[in-house]
């Protein structure tokens, strides 16, 4: 027998069968079900509507979505709809801050997008980022190993569990690696069928079409080449300040905020210059996002970030953040510094007392200051961007709270105080770890 799910039970179980509603326990902001197959959008195409709470509206558009496809899996076989279709379900449903679906909405809405056939389709996309977003999560808990995820088993771990009375130990760990591995998949699938069915729906003239394809095309590549420099990188051991913010901007600056303020752009059939200067500010963004990210995996209380302290640093993660504290010391020609992060960089048993004093010493060489220098630099010229755009001044306003949330700064952040730490000298024919921000859109 099966053993029972350890996900926490986070609200109400999926419910079953092939006309059932929607999913049982919508996030924060959906409405109640209301035991159709396909719920109707209930005026979420009245954009307006959708401006008062745009989490709820990208969360009935999951639902309609989730009510198809898992009819769907169940037609095909109640197992695989059970461990896979609807975890991915529950995950997506109830999880995260969906800043990918607010960008998409509030950058078509500053670029002029209020129709109300514009308006179904920004949900539609911010439901494809949203699935995304699941797919690089279940993927990305299975390479790291990572038990937990928003304060819940992962799924990996998750599935591991569920088998562990009825397969051995080594049989049930690789069911749950295999699940991941296809219920990532499945998300992705998912996410491609809901921009397939909005570029194939006729509401878009043919250039549009292409350029959202080329724009949806272009982030999955991405997503998958910074993985790919995350985990190569782990595995080498390489503390590169320049190689670590490449893979940041690929794995996560770009398809997190460049890549969805792209989209509302181009949905919204905005213009060259807009487009522009929408994709520069959400290229500053993205970065800051990512090395706010970094930031937080030792510095944060991990009751607010879902996670355990140190995942980072115990995975020998080469982050920005390590590999300005290694170009520092080895500036500075502090060996101790430097024995300590070969020491315990890629230490899966460190102990909180170790964790403490790596915290110390990066907060001694000055890596942490020139980290947090870095990312209100990369906030403040992020917001200089979206201001040098033409926009609706209230969809506007809406996306700088939005950036400001994004990268953990204030809508206005000044300039940092104090004279900051020298960022590290680059290697031969690298670029200054300083960072991109003279790099052009892409």
């Amino acid at each position: 027998m099966r053993s029972t799910q350890v996900i926490g039970r986070m609200a109400a179980d999926l419910p079953r069968g092939p006309r059932a509603g929607p999913l049982g326990a919508p996030a924060s902001g959906a409405r109640p079900a209301s035991g159709s197959a396909r719920p109707e959008r209930d005026g979420d195409d009245d954009p307006c509507t959708v401006d008062d709470d745009v989490v709820g509206a990208v969360n009935r558009e999951l639902e309609r979505l989730f009510a198809a496809g898992l009819a769907r899996c169940r037609d095909l076989d109640p197992v695989f709809a059970e461990d896979i279709a609807e975890r991915i379900a529950r995950f997506t449903v109830q999880g995260g801050r969906r800043i990918r679906s607010r960008l998409v909405w509030w950058a078509l809405r500053a670029c002029g997008g209020g129709g109300a056939g514009r308006a179904g389709a920004g949900l539609r996309m911010a439901a494809a980022l949203e699935l995304i977003q699941t797919c690089a999560l279940v993927h990305d808990d299975l390479m790291d190993a990572a038990l937990l995820r928003r304060g819940a088993p992962s799924l990996h771990a998750d599935v591991t569990h569920q088998y562990a009375g009825a397969a051995p130990g080594p049989a049930a760990r690789q069911l749950g690696a295999s699940a991941a591995v296809l219920a990532g998949d499945l998300a992705l699938v998912w996410a491609d069928d809901a921009v397939a069915g909005l570029l194939l729906d006729g509401r878009f003239p043919p250039h549009t079409a292409h350029r959202l394809h080329e724009v949806w095309r272009g982030m999955r590549t991405e997503m998958v080449a910074g993985q790919y420099l995350d985990v190569q990188g782990q595995a080498t051991a390489a503390l590169s300040p320049t190689r670590a913010l490449r893979a940041a901007r690929l794995k996560s600056a770009h398809y997190t905020v460049e890549r969805p303020l792209h989209f509302g752009a181009v949905l919204a059939g905005a213009d060259t210059d807009t487009t522009r200067a929408l994709r520069l500010a959400g290229r500053r963004a993205g970065l800051a996002f990512q090395l706010r990210d970094d930031l937080d995996d030792l510095f944060a209380d991990p009751r607010t970030t879902g996670k355990p302290t140190g995942g980072d640093v115990r995975q020998g993660k080469p982050t920005y953040l390590l590999a300005v504290a290694h170009a520092l010391a080895g500036r500075a020609g502090d060996r101790a510094a430097l024995d300590l992060l070969e020491h315990v960089v890629g230490r899966t048993d460190l102990t909180g007392a170790e964790l403490d004093g790596l915290r110390a010493r990066l907060v001694a060489v000055g890596a942490r200051d020139l980290v947090q220098a870095k990312i209100t630099r990369l906030a403040r010229q992020s917001l200089r961007h979206l201001d040098a755009a033409d926009l609706e001044p209230y969809a506007a306003t809406q996306l700088r709270r939005l950036l400001a949330e994004t990268t953990g700064t204030p809508p206005d952040a000044p300039a940092p105080p104090g004279r900051q730490p020298a960022p590290p000298p680059a290697g031969p024919g690298q670029a200054s770890p300083a960072g991109p921000e003279q790099e052009g859109a892409r």
